[in-house]
C-alpha cells in the first residue's frame, strides 16, 4: 500500500497527441517513456524518485495494452541487471533508483553494462538527492557516470525539457551503443507544468520478439579479450558518437547576452535558480532572457569541446555553476582551454561555495561578486539626460549595498527526524533501553530505514550505518567477541525491506556461515515503509499482481537460523523486553534472530481513516480510542516520555498551585497505539496513564448509560466540594505531638 496513489493521474496518460499535458514532473517522465516506445521498466523506491516506481505501478493497464512490461525490482542491482535485455536486442529499456546510494547497490552490473554496452536504447533515471534536502551522504553521480563512460543528462527544470531528456536519452544511448544516465533533481521530481503530448508508441522490438528470436554476441559479454576491446571501442567509437550527436541534435543550450565578454557554463538542473537569480540583480528576466550569455549543459558528461571553445572564445571571464566537490565541469573545461590556449579566466569555487545546496540566493551573491569583479557596470544606475529630475528610477538594492549583510540567526529550535505518532518500532527500542538498565549498553549497528531514528533522543542507541540491509553485516566484526571472551554481545537491526533488499544473503546467512553470536532484530512492520509504503514479499496485504505474505520467518529458518523469537505485537513492551534479554543472555551457538512485527502506523491510518469517515457519513457507530494521563495522579517526573519519545507525549500545566511543574499529556495526535501505557508499565512507572473512548453514532443503550454516569459522577463530585468546603470552615483539631 503506497503512501500515494496516482490511480486518476494514469489515466492522463491516454491522451492523444498534441494535448496539454499538465501535471507532476515523475507523471511527465511515464508519459515521455511510453511516448519513445519504451519495451521494459523496472526500478527500486527511494526518495525523490519513489512516486516515479508508484506511477507506474498505478499505470499497469496502459502499460499492459502497449506491451511494456514493468516490475518493481528487489534492488537496485537486479533492477541494473534486467538493462542485459538491451544489450543483444533493440528493445528499449528504462531503470529508476535513488542516488547515489541506489547506484553504489548497482555499480557492478551498470559496470558491466557499461563495458559490454547496448543494442536498445537503455536509460538509467536517478533521482539526484544531492543538497539541503537530502537524506543521504553528499555524493553526486557525475562520478560514477565519468568512471564508467555512460553519458549523463541533467535537463533543465521543466517539463518540456524534461520530457524531451527522455527521448533525447534512448537516441543518444542508440547512436552511441552506451547506457545515458538521466538525472531528475529533487526539485524536478514534484515539479507542476505542462508539456504537448505525442503518441504513445508500442516497442518497435518487444521482449516477445527477443525470447522467439535469441541472439548473442560474444564480443559483448565482459570476458577477456572482449573486455579489453570495450575501453578502446568506448574511446575511440563511443565518445566521438556522443559527442557528434550531442552537436548535431543541439542538446546544450546557448542563451546570448548582450555582456559578450562575460559568460556563465551552467548545469541544466541549475537553470532555474540561476535565471531567478539573474533576475533579482536586474541582469535578466523570468522568460529565459539574460544579460549575461549563458551556456547550458543539458548533458552533463561529456563536454563537447568545440561547444566550450565557441561560448569561450574572446571572453574575459566564465563563472561555471555545478554544486559539490570535486569540481569535475571546472576542472574538465580548464583543460579544455589550456590545450586549445584560450586564456578566459574561469571562476568557480573562488565565488561560490565549495558545497552544498546551490539556493537561489546562493547563486544570487556568486553571480553578483562574479559581475563587480569583472564588469562593475552592470550594476551602474541609470542617469537621467537632459531632464532636471536627477533618476528616472531609484537604484537597485545591489547598487546601495555592496555587499549582501549576513543573515539573522535562526531563533528556531533543531528538529531531527523522528519517528510518527504511534509508530510500532518505537517500543522496541524503549524494550532494548529497558533491557540495557539490567544488563548494561550494547554496540549497536543501525540500518537504513525508519528504524535508524533511535539514533536520536531519547533513545540514543545505534553506532555506525553501512547501507540498506547492511545492519547485520556491520555487527559481523563483533563476532570475534565470543572468541576473545567478551561478556556481551553486538545487537543488529534492519527492517523488512532491507532484509529483503541485502540483509538475507549479506546479513543473516552470512551470520549462520560464520557462526556469529550476535543478535538480530528484523522490523517487520508489512511494507517498505521507509520509501513510501510499497509492498514487499512478506506484506500482509493481499497485492493482485505481485506475490505476498512470504514470511521473514521462513526465510530466516530457511538459511540455516535456530535460534529464532516473533513477536506479533511490537506494542507488547513487556515481550519484548523478554525476548531481547533472553537473545542477549542465550548460550546457544548461533545467531539469535528477533523478528518483531506490527504494521506501520502510517499505513494503517491510510486504511483505517477513510473507512471511519465512510462509517461516520453512513451514521454508523465508530469508537474511536485515545490516551491520556491523569494530572492528579502523575508526579511530573517525565519519566514516561524518556523511554517513550512519542511525539504525542508532551507536557502541560498540572492545575494545581502544590505542582508548579507541568504534569505529562498527551495530545490530540494519539492514535490510542498503547505504547505510553504500556512502557510506564513495564517500567514500573506511575500509574497516571488512562484509555478512553469516543463513541460516534452511540446505541440506546449507550448513550442511557452515559448519562446515568454522568449524573452519578456529578452527584459525586457535588459531595466532594461540600466536604472540603466544610473543612475549611470547620478545620479539625490538631492533635499535639507526643512528647
Amino acid at each position: 500500500m503506497a503512501e500515494r496513489s496516482f490511480a486518476a493521474e494514469v489515466e492522463q496518460l491516454r491522451v492523444p497527441a498534441g494535448s496539454t499535458f499538465s501535471g507532476e514532473g515523475i507523471l511527465a517522465v511515464t508519459k515521455a517513456l511510453l511516448e519513445a516506445g519504451v519495451g521494459y521498466v523496472t526500478g527500486y523506491q527511494g526518495s525523490p524518485i519513489s512516486h516515479l516506481m508508484d506511477v507506474l505501478a498505478d499505470a499497469q493497464p496502459i502499460l499492459q495494452e502497449l506491451g511494456v512490461y514493468f516490475e518493481p525490482a528487489a534492488s537496485e542491482a537486479a533492477a541494473a541487471a534486467a538493462l542485459s535485455a538491451s544489450v543483444n536486442y533493440p528493445v528499449r529499456g528504462a531503470v529508476t533508483w535513488k542516488s547515489t546510494v541506489g547506484t553504489n547497490v548497482a555499480s557492478d552490473a551498470l559496470a558491466n553494462l557499461a563495458s559490454g554496452g547496448v543494442t536498445g536504447g537503455a536509460l538509467i533515471i536517478v533521482g539526484e538527492d544531492y543538497g539541503e534536502g537530502s537524506s543521504i551522504m553528499q555524493e553526486r553521480t557525475h562520478a560514477f557516470a565519468m568512471k564508467s563512460q555512460m553519458w549523463l543528462l541533467d535537463p533543465k527544470p521543466n517539463l518540456t525539457d524534461i520530457v524531451q531528456a527522455v527521448h533525447d536519452g534512448f537516441a543518444l544511448s542508440e547512436a552511441t551503443h552506451t547506457p545515458v544516465m538521466l538525472q531528475l533533481r529533487i526539485r524536478s521530481c514534484h515539479l507542476h507544468g505542462s508539456f504537448i503530448t505525442r503518441e504513445n508508441r508500442r516497442p518497435a522490438f518487444t521482449l516477445k520478439d527477443a525470447l522467439e528470436n535469441p541472439q548473442r554476441d560474444v564480443n559483448r559479454i565482459v570476458l577477456p579479450p572482449a573486455s579489453f576491446l570495450h575501453e578502446r571501442e568506448k574511446i575511440e567509437q563511443r565518445w566521438p558518437a556522443a559527442v557528434r550527436h550531442i552537436t548535431e541534435q543541439q542538446l546544450n543550450d546557448f542563451v546570448d547576452g548582450e555582456l559578450d565578454h562575460l559568460g556563465i557554463i551552467l548545469l541544466g538542473g541549475l537553470y532555474n535558480n540561476v535565471q531567478r537569480a539573474l533576475q533579482l540583480l536586474e541582469q535578466g528576466d523570468l522568460f529565459g532572457h539574460s544579460r549575461v550569455p549563458l551556456y547550458v549543459l543539458n548533458v552533463a558528461y561529456p563536454l563537447v569541446d568545440s561547444e566550450v571553445l565557441r561560448f569561450c572564445r574572446g571572453k574575459r571571464a566564465v563563472l561555471v555553476v555545478e554544486e559539490g566537490q570535486p569540481d569535475y565541469h571546472a576542472q574538465n573545461l580548464q583543460q579544455i582551454l589550456s590545450r586549445h590556449g584560450i586564456t578566459t579566466q574561469l571562476h568557480g569555487k573562488d565565488l561560490l561555495p565549495m558545497g552544498g545546496d546551490y539556493t537561489v540566493a546562493t547563486l544570487r551573491d556568486g553571480i553578483a561578486a562574479f559581475l563587480r569583479q569583472h564588469h562593475p557596470a552592470a550594476f551602474a544606475a541609470p542617469v537621467a539626460v537632459a531632464l532636471p529630475t536627477p533618476l528616472l528610477r531609484a537604484p537597485s538594492a545591489t547598487a546601495a549595498a555592496p555587499a549582501s549583510p549576513p543573515p539573522a540567526p535562526s531563533l528556531l529550535p533543531p528538529r531531527p527526524p523522528g519517528l510518527c505518532v504511534g509508530c510500532p518500532e518505537r517500543p522496541i527500542f524503549s524494550s532494548l533501553k529497558l533491557v540495557e538498565r539490567e544488563l548494561g549498553t550494547h554496540h549497536v549497528s543501525a540500518d537504513i530505514g525508519c528504524h535508524l531514528f533511535s539514533i536520536m533522543p531519547p533513545f540514543n542507541l545505534g553506532a555506525t550505518t553501512m547501507g540498506y540491509g547492511l545492519g547485520a553485516s556491520s555487527a559481523s566484526a563483533f563476532a570475534a567477541g565470543r572468541q576473545l571472551g567478551a561478556g556481551k554481545k553486538a545487537i543488529a537491526f534492519m527492517g523488512d525491506g532491507g532484509f529483503w533488499h541485502n540483509g538475507l544473503t549479506s546479513g543473516i546467512a552470512n551470520a549462520v556461515f560464520n557462526r556469529h553470536d550476535n543478535v538480530f532484530v528484523i522490523v517487520d512492520n508489512n511494507y517498505s515503509a521507509a520509501t513510501g509504503g510499497q509492498d514487499i514479499p512478506s506484506s500482509r496485504a493481499l497485492n493482485p499482481q505481485r506475490s505476498t505474505q512470504h514470511p521473514i520467518e521462513q526465510a530466516v529458518r530457511g538459511v540455516g537460523v535456530t535460534w529464532l523469537r516473533t513477536l506479533t505485537r511490537t506494542y507488547d513492551v513487556a515481550a519484548m523486553r523478554a525476548a531481547l534479554r533472553e537473545a542477549l543472555t542465550s548460550r546457544e551457538p548461533g545467531p539469535k534472530v528477533v523478528i518483531a512485527q506490527s504494521e506501520c502506523m502510517l499505513n494503517r491510518q491510510r486504511r483505517e481513516k477513510p473507512q471511519r469517515a465512510k462509517a461516520l457519513k453512513a451514521g454508523q457507530r465508530v469508537v474511536k480510542e485515545r490516551f491520556g494521563v491523569d494530572a492528579a495522579v502523575c508526579s511530573g517526573d517525565h519519566a514516561c516520555m524518556r523511554v517513550s519519545g512519542c511525539p504525542s507525549l508532551t507536557l502541560a500545566p498540572s492545575g494545581d498551585a502544590l505542582k508548579p511543574d507541568p504534569v505529562a499529556h498527551v495530545d490530540e495526535h494519539c492514535v490510542a497505539c498503547g505504547h505510553c501505557g504500556e512502557v510506564a508499565d513495564a517500567a514500573v512507572l506511575c500509574p497516571s496513564f488512562y484509555k478512553a473512548h469516543t463513541v460516534h453514532h452511540p446505541s440506546r443503550w449507550e448513550r442511557w448509560r452515559a448519562r446515568t454516569s454522568g449524573a452519578v459522577v456529578a452527584w459525586l463530585q457535588a459531595r466532594e466540594q461540600r466536604s472540603r468546603a466544610r473543612r475549611a470552615l470547620y478545620p479539625l483539631p490538631q492533635t499535639p505531638p507526643l512528647r
